[in-house]
């Protein structure tokens, strides 16, 4: 049987690179178009860390936002929201920040408080997942 999908790596300008060996975002074409992101990560494209968890997450959406508008997507495409918190942190920020992106758009969304993340500065992170 032969496939007929295609992946692309999405790698938009004005982004901060990935913090390892990953892609931010991978587009899936076949049936249908899917992206299905990594854990979106607060570092600003200058590659500094906001200290404030509302600030971490208005970047983490900002770079959600570019990663989909790469995609020709937008928040209407997104299915899937996993957010993860790191314990302590308030959570109320975290889901303005989500709620201001989507914009009335509902989707399936999982939230995970968690010890830590990756890089100690890193206070929370989202993965989606979109399709046309």
């Amino acid at each position: 049987m032969v496939s007929t999908s295609r992946r692309t790596k999405l790698d938009p300008t004005g982004i901060a690179a990935p913090a390892a060996n990953y892609a931010h975002a991978v587009l899936s074409e076949g049936v249908s178009r899917m992206v299905h992101t990594s854990g979106v990560v607060p570092t600003a494209p200058d590659g500094t860390v906001a200290d404030d968890v509302g600030a971490q997450a208005d970047e983490v959406w900002s770079t959600i936002r570019a990663l989909l508008h790469e995609a020709n997507m937008g928040p209407q495409n997104v299915v899937s929201v996993t957010t993860y918190v790191v314990t302590g942190q308030p959570l109320a920020p975290v889901m303005q920040a989500r709620d201001r992106f989507l914009d009335g758009h509902l989707c399936a969304s999982t939230l995970v408080v968690v010890p830590e993340l990756a890089q100690p500065a890193w206070k929370m992170e989202v993965a989606v997942i979109a399709t046309d």
